[in-house]
């Protein structure tokens, strides 16, 4: 079963705890604090795996979870990092935020890519060892990994697409050109997924075609079952219009090419500009003067024509020149960036939730809310970091502190960030 969409939930590895542990040995004396760091949450990754062709699988398991990081022991011993949790899908496949719709990753390299952070371990008593403070009988807690419902699509990474009217003969064409059989019969939607082809016409040329289920009119709002695989198009580099010029089944080929045209530019603006030519099938059942009629058409459109005779590959060698001409100019499959995580403005973040703990003139301050804000602060940038003072003053974090008896000098920790408080 071609699956191309799944929802899944993900959950990257918590950090480990640190240790609130102190050296006791037999002749030493006043040992101090030796409490280890918490190790790291596993990350999660997405890897292209070339096995795969459908995101099936993900029908039947909807949640996956990385290993946590181990706690902190005695001796300044740290707790062992979770491992990461990488997760094979089809090359090509995109991952975006189900809440946002933000993209995430774009699995079609060869590396695997990092979608969710495990959290880090935290800190053992050891680190808050000072002069005056030398029996710290407390550690920090390892922060959360990131938690996240997301949204796999895949997009077939394909050179050429074929696109046109169903029963027009786009599955015969891939079958002649290339090793791929896809179904083929007298009948609309005898194709009901996409079918790739290597196709190579000389010793190192070739390219992948795609033959995408036919299209009719309304498909971009949700006839047929082209709506379905239209996104394989937009990563084709290329068009391919199969149409039947000899409107066998009774539909006007000019009527029918205006109409896949217009139904692309609705779905995504971006694919009426995508160089395309035209293949003329169904030559043996037209008469010359509908071919010449229907040549006319087209390249007033400024579009190349072919007629060709799919089934008896009668003029497709030309047309796959012509391909691999082109080819050759256009930049390659297109890539989609990650989109970074908005900044939220400090109003709309409202009064949050956050708890304050006392130790040792340390307060330490913890809100799932918090947690997010830092993720998306860059601290070694100037404007970054004032963003998240206007965070923790606008959000009233500030005020809670004072009414937690804050005193300037003393040292406030969130999460991974610690300073001075300075009034």
């Amino acid at each position: 079963m071609f699956i191309d969409n799944a929802k899944i939930h993900l959950k990257a590895g918590d950090g480990g705890n640190g240790a609130v542990t102190f050296r006791r040995e037999k002749y030493v004396a006043a040992g101090g604090p030796d409490g280890g760091d918490g190790g790291k949450g596993g990350n999660i990754a997405f890897l292209a795996d070339d096995n795969l062709s459908t995101l099936a699988d993900f029908r039947y398991k909807r949640k996956y979870v990385a290993q946590n990081g181990e706690n902190g022991r005695a001796k300044r011993c740290f707790g062992k990092s979770g491992e990461d949790l990488v997760i094979r899908v089809p090359r090509g496949t995109l991952i975006k935020d189900v809440g946002s719709g933000r993209i995430l990753a774009d699995i079609s390299d060869v590396e695997a890519q990092v979608v969710l952070h495990g959290g880090r371990g935290g800190w053992g008593n050891t680190h808050f060892a000072t002069p005056t403070r030398q029996v710290p009988r407390f550690a920090k807690p390892g922060t959360p990994g990131e938690e996240m419902d997301v949204q796999l699509e895949l997009k077939l990474l394909a050179d050429v697409g074929l696109v046109g009217y169903p029963n027009v003969g786009k599955s015969t064409l891939v079958s002649v050109v290339s090793e791929a059989k896809p179904n083929i019969a007298n009948y609309h939607f005898t194709t009901l997924t996409p079918v790739l082809g290597v196709v190579r016409i000389g010793e190192g040329r070739s390219f992948v075609m795609a033959d995408i289920p036919g299209l009719i009119e309304g498909a971009w709002k949700g006839a047929g079952l082209g709506h379905q695989f239209l996104r394989h198009v937009e990563r084709c580099r290329m068009l391919v219009h199969v149409v039947d010029v000899s409107g066998s089944e009774g539909r006007d080929p000019k009527q029918d090419f205006d109409t896949i045209n217009q139904e692309l530019e609705k779905f995504d603006p971006e694919l009426a500009k995508r160089p395309m030519i035209v293949a003329g099938n169904k030559c043996d059942m037209a008469s010359d003067e509908q071919i010449a009629d229907f040549k006319a058409f087209v390249e007033q459109k400024g579009y190349s024509f072919f007629p060709i005779m799919a089934a008896i590959r009668y003029g497709v060698d030309p047309l796959l020149n012509k391909i691999s001409e082109m080819l050759s100019k256009l930049p390659p499959i297109r890539r989609y960036e990650p989109q970074p995580a908005p900044i939220i403005p400090p109003e709309e973040l409202g009064q949050g939730e956050v708890q304050i703990k006392k130790e040792d003139n340390i307060f330490f301050v913890e809100g799932k809310w918090l947690l997010q804000v830092i993720r998306s602060v860059n601290f070694d940038d100037y404007e970054s970091v004032q963003y998240f003072q206007r965070v923790l003053i606008e959000t009233g974090v500030i005020d809670k502190l004072r009414e937690a008896g804050i005193q300037e000098g003393d040292t406030v920790s969130i999460y991974d960030i610690q300073f001075d408080f300075i009034e």
